[in-house]
């Protein structure tokens, strides 16, 4: 009973908004010629928010005819509306109705938070950050180094920051590959290259780095042209603050050589000399306080050739049917071990069921000959027998670029009776369509599961596979 009258008295508070009975504060959100002119009520504002408590006690607004005045001209009109329709809140018997962010783009939502952070309304604060976290994460990929700055800039941020800084560290493809990563500000590269967790190769984060220096001097990168004694100047003034990040002696010898050596010339003495000692004296160790391999301080150990840590909360998300994004790489519930790789154990089908039968769940990551194309599967059931096993919860996925997890695409089975085949003969075989006949032979039918554009064979020939493995998913 008690709920039916906050909302009655909701609604009533939403009614007095509409209506605008009593208002006592002008407010005008925008600038021209976009600005609308709203009307509000001075109480409900100071209850809501400190920032105008303390606009309205201290005066800072203009006061004519026993009104407030205040002009908001970096804040959207209807941004503002929003968050005044949307989020009146009250004391102790009060109830606080819902803003709705469904019907906003990711880039609208993150605006209207920074718009919320300067009225200082605290809990849409955290209820907006909750928000885009859950819900709108691949926003991320439009602008990385923008919104990364932006919510770098704001200290209220803290549940953002950390999620973002913790995507961007888990798949740092999504930064480093835009075209926008040399406009980031060198303290966020700075912090970025200090992780330990960032899931790149050491070589790969010096050719980020090497790209973003040469493009803060307007140089070419390329170390065989003369540079002048100025240019090298700048180059290191640049590089500097950066060297001790970049952990050196985790580059393989041949890349050392031909990706950091040729950058001598830009380097400090002592480091080549110390690097070169490393890479030709038998023996010789890394010199001291030299910070460890990220590799070994990521949270996902996996051997794979095909698929990266990345992957894998994407896999563990999608078998407990949660959000893409429902887990990241500190929290998922399942450990991925590697049963079967077809270039260490043979595409035959007997050895694919001499490691892969009797293993309980599994899924399989297939690599499309000639392209960054993944396919796979996941049965939560078995391989054994000779036998159709019926489940709900199997699914195909596709990644039509395996190096970029945004392009996945998943589908579960539609006729869970047939979700999957078990064969001697066979390798994995997911209902009617996806089948592995042995010796890289793969054809894909179609049948009870959607279409999700795995490469159809029902009227051409089979294709091939670069690659196949199947982990055993285990639950920790």
């Amino acid at each position: 009973m008690s709920s039916k009258f906050l909302e009655e008295l909701s609604n009533d508070y939403e009614k007095l908004f509409e209506t605008e009975i009593g208002y006592d504060v002008i407010i005008y959100a925008g600038e021209e010629p976009n600005i609308k002119e709203i009307h509000a009520h001075s109480n409900i504002l100071c209850i809501r928010s400190k920032y105008f408590r303390t606009a309205f006690s201290n005066e800072w607004a203009e006061k004519k005819d026993g009104k407030f005045i205040l002009k908001k001209p970096n804040i959207s009109s209807h941004l503002f509306d929003i968050i005044l329709r949307q989020c009146i809140i009250f004391t102790q018997f009060i109830y606080c109705g819902n803003i709705e962010l469904k019907n906003l783009q990711g880039l609208d939502v993150l605006k209207l938070l920074i718009d919320v952070d300067e009225l200082n309304v605290q809990q849409l604060i955290s209820h907006i950050q909750e928000y885009l976290i859950e819900h709108q994460t691949e926003f991320l990929h439009q602008n990385p180094t923008g919104i990364l700055e932006t919510v770098y800039q704001h200290e209220t941020f803290t549940d953002l920051w950390e999620f973002f800084l913790e995507k961007i560290c888990e798949e740092p493809k999504i930064l480093f590959n835009s075209n926008k990563f040399v406009n980031l500000k060198a303290p966020l590269l700075e912090l970025l290259i200090k992780r330990d967790d960032l899931n790149m190769n050491e070589i790969e984060v010096w050719e980020g780095l090497l790209k973003w220096c040469f493009a803060q001097q307007n140089l070419d990168n390329d170390p065989t042209k003369s540079w002048t004694k100025d240019d090298i100047t700048k180059i290191e003034r640049s590089l500097h603050r950066f060297i001790p990040s970049i952990r050196f002696y985790y580059i393989k010898p041949t890349d050392f050589f031909y990706k950091v050596y040729n950058y001598k010339d830009i380097l400090p003495r002592d480091l080549i000399h110390d690097l070169l000692e490393f890479h030709i004296v038998p023996g010789v160790m890394p010199k001291a306080n030299t910070a460890p391999s990220r590799k070994s301080n990521l949270k996902i150990k996996l051997d794979s050739t095909i698929i990266q840590s990345n992957h894998i909360p994407l896999f563990a998300s999608w078998i407990d049917r949660k959000d893409s994004s429902h887990y990241n790489n500190k929290n998922i519930p399942y450990d991925f071990k590697l049963l079967y790789h077809s270039g260490r154990d043979g595409f035959d089908a007997a050895s694919f069921n001499r490691n892969c039968d009797n293993k309980g769940a599994t899924i399989f990551v297939a690599k499309i000959q000639g392209s960054t194309q993944l396919i796979g599967g996941y049965n939560p059931l078995d391989w054994n027998g000779n036998v159709w096993k019926t489940t709900s919860d199997s699914f195909l996925f596709n990644f039509t670029d395996g190096e970029n997890i945004s392009t996945a695409k998943l589908g579960y089975v539609k006729t869970p009776e047939y979700a999957v085949y078990c064969s001697n003969v066979r390798g994995p075989q997911m209902g009617g369509g996806l089948i592995c006949y042995g010796n890289n032979n793969w054809k894909n039918f179609g049948n009870y599961y959607p279409n999700i554009g795995i490469p159809n064979t029902s009227n051409t020939l089979s294709f091939t596979v670069e690659n196949y493995e199947v982990f055993q998913v285990i639950k920790r």
